[in-house]
């Protein structure tokens, strides 16, 4: 019982059940943003993407994950967009650079 509740808090090393398939991209001020939620124990993770096509063509890529867990699919999907849509606004291209 105790490696139980020790691997909820720290982590068991167990594989992620999955993540789901990736919704429908929504545009935003010339991004994209994909929610692409990864399923656990029947809630789901915000979880997806923020794309920007690149001024040579190349696709930019940011990879968004966030530590809420939310019981459907569809409000996840929407909370993804909605954090995504403020992160956009906060931090622009600056996602894109190297750290």
């Amino acid at each position: 019982m105790l490696k139980k509740l020790l691997g909820g808090l720290f982590g068991s090393g167990e594989a992620k059940s999955g993540t789901a398939r990736a919704a429908e991209p929504v545009e935003y001020n010339g991004y994209q943003i994909v929610s692409e939620p990864v399923e656990q124990g029947g809630q789901y993770r915000v979880s997806g993407w923020i794309r920007k096509p690149g001024a040579d063509g190349e696709l930019l890529e940011h990879r968004f994950e966030r530590s809420d867990l939310v019981p459907g699919r569809e409000a996840c999907d929407q909370l993804m967009v909605s954090k995504a849509q403020r992160y956009i606004d906060q931090v622009g291209d600056g996602m894109f650079e190297p750290r």
